[in-house]
């Protein structure tokens, strides 16, 4: 029996062996629950968050609009933390999920704000 969650998790590590990401190029990990979105960018070397975001920080909840523009968002504002810091490209871990909606949004946001990936 397997279950959405286990499907999720088991596409999640297929991806991860895959991909890492160091200082100069982090890996951009997302997750999203039901009512928010996290957006973090983690050097695997070090095991460190270089930066992270998400719809609950204060300037995101303070918007309206729907949870798909509030993506949109996030992705604009990880970006602006991390060229902030001097980071400009890093890696695209979308964690299971399909690159599609939401996720596709926080890709979006991201790209529009200066990063590459």
């Amino acid at each position: 029996m397997s279950t959405k969650v286990n499907r999720r998790q088991k596409i999640r590590y297929r991806i991860r062996k895959k991909i890492s990401g160091s200082a100069q190029t982090p890996r951009f990990s997302v997750f999203r629950s039901n009512s928010d979105i996290y957006v973090q960018l983690i050097d695997d070397t070090n095991g460190t968050t270089l930066v992270a975001a998400s719809s609950r920080d204060k300037d995101i909840v303070a918007q309206k609009g729907t949870k798909s523009e509030k993506s949109k968002m996030v992705g604009a504002a990880v970006a602006a933390k991390a060229i902030a810091l001097g980071l400009t490209k890093c890696v695209f871990d979308r964690s299971g999920y399909l690159y599609h909606g939401r996720i596709k949004a926080v890709a979006e946001g991201a790209r529009e704000g200066g990063l590459q990936f």
